[in-house]
């Protein structure tokens, strides 16, 4: 793999995968943008080993030091609390990503699902921002059942197309939670996902390329890492002040123009 090609596919995977727009989506389509073949979901689990670096940079004092500190001296601490949030959270993903595995690298993949999947998400950020009508609960006041909730639309992202960030904002949104508390807890709550599928994936993704291909890998890495660490920062104050609204109109159009594209036959769906 060439390096700069390496280098674009990390920084796509580190910019969507935590802007609301579907990380796998636009991994599926920069390649074809670009003449490239569709580098398959173990690649794209390996380049995600970029944004877990990134997040938990981003988050290390919550994830290393409040969290840990709190389960062992006050479980009665807000932070020991959302530690155990994020673990019931986690569980959702986790079983759905080993029932479903056979079709997240298989049929999911299909660019019929990504584009109706980036048009429903889309629609359905217009419909949390209504249904939130100036959310303010706060992160501590997450519940259980919140907590499952929220787990459950991050396991929905296993389709492509759908977007973890945005799957788990919308959600929290609908339950309303602030969303720069939404967003917050979303990405924590991404942390063991995106582990797991990284590290589950890496041996498959490391045998096929071969040796050779590790060069790039680490590029791809390096690219995804830093790129996500910056939409992280982004992102947390852009919802500060505005709302999910811009990026479902983009995925609505984006969606709307690949599902013409389908229909006319320019575009082939597994390509």
């Amino acid at each position: 793999m060439d390096l700069w090609f390496a280098a674009l596919m990390g920084a796509v995977q580190g910019l969507t995968e935590f802007l609301p727009i579907s990380s796998t989506a636009h991994l599926r389509l920069v390649p074809l943008l670009v003449g490239r073949a569709d580098q398959g979901a173990a690649y794209t689990a390996v380049l995600q080993l970029g944004t877990l670096l990134a997040v938990v940079a981003y988050f290390a004092r919550p994830l290393f030091v409040d969290m840990p500190r709190a389960l062992l001296f006050d479980r009665r601490h807000p932070d020991a609390r959302l530690a155990l949030l994020l673990v019931l959270g986690s569980i959702p993903i986790g079983v759905a990503g080993v029932s479903l595995e056979p079709y997240i690298t298989g049929d999911f993949r299909s660019l019929w699902v990504v584009a109706s999947a980036l048009v429903v998400v889309g629609l359905l950020f217009f419909a949390a921002e209504w249904a939130s009508g100036g959310a303010a609960r706060l992160l501590p006041a997450l519940t259980a059942f919140d907590a499952l909730i929220i787990g459950l639309a991050q396991a929905a992202a296993l389709v492509p197309g759908v977007s973890r960030s945005g799957a788990t904002i919308a959600a929290a949104l609908f339950l309303g939670i602030r969303r720069s508390d939404a967003a917050r807890f979303s990405f924590l709550l991404g942390v063991p996902a995106i582990a797991a599928a990284g590290l589950f994936e890496a041996g498959d993704a490391f045998a096929a390329l071969g040796r050779d291909a590790w060069p790039a890998l680490a590029v791809g890495i390096a690219a995804a890492a830093v790129t996500g660490y910056a939409s992280i920062a982004w992102l947390l104050a852009f919802l500060q002040r505005r709302s999910l609204n811009a990026f479902g109109a983009y995925r609505i159009l984006l969606g709307v123009l690949l599902l013409a594209l389908l229909a006319a036959g320019v575009l082939d769906p597994l390509r």
